[in-house]
């Protein structure tokens, strides 16, 4: 089996910590880099999962350039935020870090849970006028929510996510598998059957 690699951006270590274990998860059969380290050439990797924190609902600015020279891969994405992983905020960011991605890439899955808001951030937020969606009082309860993530849970769940992105390559090629053996019957049998004197 091909070495699977992980590619993540952290500034306060949300997403560090879930990428250490995914890394675990995949026992010793991965390589990691943080983005700025990462390799431009991918193809000896079965899948690639990307990891970055969002930013105005989007993967940060680091990932957010590294995305277009992944090309002909299989990903899969992880993010880290201050909102409900099943919120929209947090489900759109997939599909804008799937719309950066270069040509040929196969999206596998996906992974998101809270993370801890950078300090600084939270101390400007808290100023934020009552038209600002990611600022204000009406904003301190999820804030509360986010400071105590990743926790034991999500790192689980992350792990949890990995093998389940296994079992999904293993059923995906069994599949294809099936199905090319299939098609190879086909012709067989279409063939016309060599005469014999």
């Amino acid at each position: 089996m091909k070495k699977w690699a992980i590619i993540y951006s952290s500034v306060t270590g949300n997403t560090k910590k879930i990428a250490d274990a995914m890394a675990e998860a995949l026992e010793g059969n991965v390589d990691v880099f943080r983005v700025q380290d990462a390799p431009q050439k991918l193809d000896k990797y079965e899948v690639v999962l990307l990891g970055y924190w969002l930013r105005l609902g989007a993967p940060d600015p680091r990932m957010l350039k590294y995305l277009p020279m992944v090309h002909d891969a299989r990903v899969c994405f992880f993010q880290t935020h201050g909102t409900d992983p099943t919120s929209e905020h947090a489900i759109t960011s997939f599909a804008r870090a799937g719309y950066q991605l270069g040509k040929g890439c196969e999206i596998l899955g996906t992974f998101g849970c809270r993370g801890k808001i950078n300090p600084s951030l939270l101390e400007h937020r808290k100023n934020a006028g009552p038209d600002d969606p990611h600022g204000g009082p009406q904003s301190l309860e999820r804030w509360k929510l986010a400071s105590t993530h990743p926790d034991e849970g999500d790192v689980v769940a992350a792990k949890e996510f990995v093998h389940a992105m296994q079992r999904k390559l293993q059923l995906k090629q069994k599949y294809l598998a099936a199905k090319q053996a299939k098609m190879a019957a086909a012709t067989a049998a279409a063939k016309p059957e060599a005469k014999t004197e």
